[in-house]
């Protein structure tokens, strides 16, 4: 960006306004807390000074009050009792004074007035109450009474009339200290006004330069933004105003420039883009009526050539039934290879369609009982398990979403090549097992069979791939290929488990139902694992059909009855014997 040159810029502008107003409202801060300090000592000198004296002086003429009313009655009855008040009084009288000497360093006038009452109490205790006490305690009440004259009277009047002007005094400094508090309060509340004043105008023309100096400006490089928005690429943006504004339009005009070339490059790009895309959209209509095609020869594939292909393998096997022992041996091997010729061709076709319509022929998905699924298996795989002697085991097994037909094909191609792979003199076992692991259900279909070497772990689920010979271990090589294409299809992913010690463990996941996966969490969170017993190495929540899988099925004993031991009730068994 290219420095601001020319002018006071916003920022400078803004700044020095507020440095005013600021410097103003400090000063006016100053003045306010100034004025409220002395508003404050000027209310304490009337709730602690002047208030205070002018109770304390009418509690000192009380207690000169006492003095007097008491002398006079000592002298009328020469009662020692009737000098209890005035003795009172005096104590009273030395207190008082006292304390109202504490209160009047500010106010000297009320101090010489309290000294004039203090001589004139004097003066009337030595030449009246003192004289009055020791005439009548030496010539009793008569002699006593003959000092109460007219003058002592007037005397103590005049202590009366300086204490009255005391009082006074009193009276005067508290109402001049009072208007003083009404003065600094008037003043304050004027100060307050007039900084709520300063901050007024100073708003005001804070708002008036930031209309003119940012408002004006920023809406007239709006309003040419919006017409470069519209469409308008060669207008030229310019404004006016503070240097950062005048320089944001050329900013904004240089990236109008710089969009403008941009815009041109990807007007050319769009041109090339949309020809792209008549291209792919005739590769797309290319690839739909090869779609088509394809659809087309599936149907024709299901129908036309199997037609033939059953009309040549019944007349193969007619010639097999009619002319079998008639014709030397070798007619007879070469009929029965082209029966089976035909016959296989039938099964690699049907399987083809079955891999092919995997995906495409859809019902959508359901909850799927797995458990009732395995009774669907085994009822399909009963003819092949009474030919092996095969036993069919599996444990509860979850409900999970898929469709069922296909879920079905999965677990009867897993079974079927269990008891197909099988060893020699022993008898197949297939056990099918389930285990939640995080969301997913993790389904295992293990077997005692011939198992699979590692290095072929992946290859078995690639269509057309053999591991052994059509001799040995008859099929067509698609099977597993299904399998994989199902379990992909529902979201799953199936591999070899090369570990166990023997047979084979293909396990597989699907995803488990949302409330499944919540009550596992449930229960995880609400109780905590128990213990294990010495030399048991099995999680407290595995399966136990998961131990069998992991062990080959031989790390469980099995029952009398030929089932392996799972721990849990209900197993399901289907056994042919």
């Amino acid at each position: 960006m290219k420095p601001v040159v020319g002018g006071w810029s916003l920022r400078r502008r803004v700044i020095s306004l507020l440095t005013v107003v600021g410097f103003l409202l400090i000063a006016l801060a100053g003045a306010e807390a100034a004025m409220a300090a002395r508003n404050r000592t000027q209310i304490d000198a009337v709730l602690n000074e002047t208030g205070p004296l002018r109770v304390q002086s009418q509690e000192l003429l009380n207690a000169l009050l006492d003095q007097e009313t008491a002398i006079r009655g000592y002298a009328v009855s020469g009662d020692q009792d009737d000098l209890i008040p005035y003795r009172e009084g005096l104590a009273q009288e030395k207190s008082v004074t006292a304390s109202m000497r504490g209160l009047l360093d500010n106010y000297p006038q009320i101090s010489q007035e309290l000294r004039t009452v203090e001589d004139r109490i004097t003066q009337w205790r030595q030449s009246v109450a003192e004289p009055v006490i020791t005439t009548t305690e030496r010539s009793g009440t008569s002699a006593g009474q003959a000092l109460v004259t007219e003058q002592a009277r007037q005397q103590f009047d005049d202590v009366r009339t300086a204490v009255n002007d005391l009082q006074e005094e009193v009276l005067a400094a508290r109402e001049q200290t009072a208007r003083n508090v009404r003065t600094s309060s008037n003043v304050l509340v004027v100060l307050l006004i007039v900084a709520a004043l300063v901050v007024v105008v100073a708003g005001a023309v804070l708002l008036l330069s930031l209309d003119r100096m940012v408002v004006r400006p920023l809406t007239g490089l709006a309003i040419q933004v919006r017409e470069v928005a519209e469409g308008d690429y060669q207008h030229r943006i310019a404004t006016v105003g503070p240097p950062e504004f005048i320089q944001l339009g050329e900013d904004v005009d240089a990236m109008r420039q710089k969009i403008a070339a941009d815009l041109a490059e990807v007007r050319a790009a769009r041109e090339r883009i949309e020809w792209v895309n008549s291209q792919l959209q005739k590769q797309a209509e290319e690839l739909t009526r090869s779609n088509r095609d394809l659809e087309q020869f599936a149907y024709v594939a299901s129908h036309d050539l199997q037609e033939p292909l059953r009309k040549v393998a019944s007349f193969c096997q007619l010639l097999q039934r009619r002319y079998a022992g008639q014709l030397d041996e070798r007619a007879d091997q070469y009929i029965a290879f082209a029966v089976d010729g035909a016959q296989r061709m039938q099964r690699l076709i049907n399987d083809l369609l079955a891999f092919s319509r995997i995906g495409r022929l859809t019902t959508g998905f359901v909850e799927v009982d797995l458990n009732k699924v395995m009774g669907d298996v085994a009822g399909q795989t009963e003819a092949a398990r009474q030919y092996a002697d095969a036993e069919l085991t599996w444990t509860d097994l979850p409900v999970i979403s898929g469709e069922e037909p296909l879920l079905t094909n999965l677990l009867a191609n897993l079974v079927s090549n269990s008891i197909k792979f099988r060893r020699a003199d022993v008898a197949p076992k297939v056990h099918i097992s389930a285990r939640l692991v995080g969301a997913e259900w993790e389904i295992t279909c293990q077997d005692n069979g011939i198992g699979i070497e590692p290095e072929f772990a992946d290859k078995i689920f690639v269509i057309f791939q053999r591991l052994h010979s059509k001799d040995a271990y008859p099929g067509t090589g698609i099977g597993l290929a299904i399998v994989k294409k199902i379990v992909e299809y529902h979201g799953g992913r199936v591999w070899v488990d090369t570990d166990v010690p023997e047979g084979t463990a293909i396990r597989f996941t699907l995803p488990a139902l949302p409330a499944d996966v919540e009550a596992a969490a449930a229960v995880d969170s609400a109780e905590a694992p128990p213990a294990l017993a010495a030399g048991d190495t099995t999680a407290s929540n595995e399966d136990p059909a998961d131990s069998a899988e992991q062990s080959g099925g031989s790390d469980q004993p099995d029952r009398a009855d030929g089932a392996p031991e799972s721990g849990r009730t209900g197993d399901m068994r289907e056994t042919v014997g």
